[in-house]
């Protein structure tokens, strides 16, 4: 795979299951379990608390070795020197790319739709996020679908490392990875779960 130029490389083509977790509690519990690619996602803080989130996600990720990424708040993760960022398309329109890629970041982007993907993938970021591929209670967003992800991936696969996301659960993950997207994102699979233990190891066995 042809590791993407413009920003960092995430230093494999696959990044495998990759949690959406609201809670630093989360980053602590996820990265003993073996998980090594995790995003934080908290809407709605302030300054002080990006920062402070932000920080201890960093020291967590260092201390497991962990690909933590920060979703939104680039400039605490700039300031902290954070594995990555993962933007969604309005938060491109306001955050200083070249600052992030200077800092030496990787970048996520969340894409929903072939011109979306197409503008991502100008800016040549460390992997493309695919979705919504089935209805969730994560956030209200556009599905996409199995159909259009087969043929989104069958587009980017050797050019970008690839995420599919969006309402991903046991009876559905097969579909997904027979697309060929090489990583998974999940949100309530693993934080809705009667056992999460159970439901990462299940998820980590069956991607691979």
């Amino acid at each position: 795979m042809t590791v993407a130029a413009g920003f960092a490389g995430c230093g494999t083509g696959r990044l495998g299951l990759y949690p959406v977790v609201d809670s630093v509690d989360w980053l602590e519990k996820l990265p003993p379990l073996g998980v090594r690619t995790i995003q934080l996602r908290v809407k709605g803080c302030s300054e002080s608390e990006a920062d402070g989130m932000t920080r201890r996600a960093v020291a967590i990720g260092r201390r497991y070795g962990a690909r933590m990424f920060i979703n939104d708040y680039w400039p605490a993760a700039v300031r902290h020197g954070a594995y990555g960022v993962h933007l969604g398309q309005e938060d491109l329109d306001a955050a200083d790319l070249a600052q992030i890629k200077n800092a030496g970041l990787r970048l996520g982007i969340s894409t929903h739709s072939e011109s979306e993907w197409r503008r991502a993938a100008a800016l040549q970021p460390s992997y493309i996020a695919l979705g919504t591929v089935f209805p969730t209670t994560t956030k209200p967003a556009v599905v996409i679908g199995v159909e259009k992800l087969n043929q989104w991936v069958s587009a980017l696969k050797n050019k970008f490392p690839l995420v599919a996301i969006g309402g991903i659960k046991r009876h559905n993950l097969h579909q997904v990875l027979a697309s060929g997207v090489g990583s998974v994102a999940v949100a309530s699979a693993i934080t809705g779960a009667e056992d999460y233990r159970e439901e990462v190891a299940w998820f980590m066995d069956e991607i691979g």
